[in-house]
């Protein structure tokens, strides 16, 4: 399985302000770059922070949708969320300590609702349960709770990153990699520079993981 993450963030790397509210950090260019990158995808997957947060849709204009995933611990996704119409399936992981209530209304709102993990969503047993569908190419949209957790994991095949021409600030607002964060250096995630392109009035940059 080949994993993408793909994000925006301003220059000084926040994904949004620390109302943690939707920002527009790229362009027209960058989005239709985005779209085609979902529509090469397999499946688009996103931490349950971003869907209540953001509330997208997690479709693509001009071609087939791929499947949805959502990492969600607790199986806090509202059944009015917009990943949950009826444009494409969804597929939702929760942990085993997730309320029955809750993973039954979800079931019910029409997602595919999968136990992967004890206490909390293991994604190592939810990208095996991935493969074991025959899905090969994910992309990752967010946010820097499920990022940092699949670059700790070592689950992460290539970063694209979209840097913006903005400032946001904030002490407490979300960056790239939030999480627990790494300690020691032999921890860090090593990343291989492989391309630089302009886009819009910002730049993409993009790593291979090490």
């Amino acid at each position: 399985m080949h994993v993408v993450v793909n994000a925006a963030m301003s220059a000084d790397g926040k994904l949004s302000s620390r109302r943690r509210e939707q920002v527009a950090i790229s362009g027209a260019d960058d989005f239709d770059r985005m779209d085609d990158l979902r529509i090469e995808s397999d499946a688009i997957a996103v931490g349950v922070g971003t869907v209540l947060a953001d509330d997208p849709s997690l479709t693509a204009d001009g071609g087939a949708n791929p499947l949805r995933i959502v990492a969600d611990s607790r199986a806090r996704t509202p059944t009015d969320a917009r990943v949950l119409d009826d444009r494409a399936e969804t597929l939702i992981f929760v942990s085993e300590g997730a309320p029955n209530e809750r993973v039954e209304n979800l079931g019910n709102a029409g997602a595919d609702v999968v136990v992967a993990g004890d206490d909390r969503v293991s994604l190592e047993v939810a990208f095996s349960e991935l493969e074991k569908r025959g899905i090969e190419r994910v992309m990752v949209e967010g946010g820097g709770e499920l990022i940092f957790s699949l670059f700790a994991a070592g689950l992460v095949d290539e970063l694209r990153l979209y840097v913006g021409s903005m400032i946001i600030g904030g002490r407490d607002a979300p960056t790239l990699a939030d999480g627990e964060g790494f300690v020691a250096r032999e921890q860090f995630s090593n990343l291989e520079l492989t391309g630089v392109e302009r886009i819009d009035d910002g730049v993409l940059l993009r790593y291979s993981v090490s």
